[in-house]
């Protein structure tokens, strides 16, 4: 595993702290204490910096080595399957849901409650800049609201 140490850290103590309390609930998870032994196959190329030794300690390169070692065989065959879907839209098959959850999309169960009446019509004119002609053919368009262009004012 590789981790390339040119990162740009702009909140160094969030950063520290979500390391911090997720790498001990995963570590404890798998009861990986083992740091030394993960950081064998972690390697830092590049220049590390005060600011990203503070967040690039022993136990924080271990529990990167840790979710590497945890998730790598999923990230790979993720990728794989993106590869596998890249080819077949430029055949030019379509996007479209998952045949195996039609019965979820068909059911009566997955309805959500009707819209408040105040949503029921939500027609609205889009107009371009605000010049006379834009704006009285937005006023006369028989939708309840316009949006306007006022950029190029």
């Amino acid at each position: 595993m590789y981790i390339n140490a040119h990162i740009s850290f702009t909140d160094h103590f969030d950063l520290e702290v979500l390391l911090l309390h997720t790498q001990s609930a995963i570590m404890a998870a798998h009861n990986m204490t083992d740091i030394e032994g993960l950081n064998k196959s972690v390697s830092i190329h590049g220049a590390i910096t005060d600011a990203q030794k503070k967040i690039l300690t022993p136990e924080a390169t271990a529990f990167l080595a840790l979710l590497h070692k945890t998730f790598d065989g999923t990230r790979k065959a993720l990728l794989q399957r993106r590869g596998i879907r890249q080819q077949e839209l430029d055949k030019g098959n379509l996007l479209d849901f998952l045949p195996e959850t039609k019965h979820i999309r068909e059911s009566d169960a997955w309805k959500g409650a009707p819209p408040a009446p105040g949503l029921i019509d939500r027609r609205i004119e889009i107009t371009g800049p605000t010049d006379r002609k834009m704006v009285v053919n937005a006023l006369n368009s028989n939708v309840w609201t316009y949006m306007a262009d006022f950029e190029g004012m």
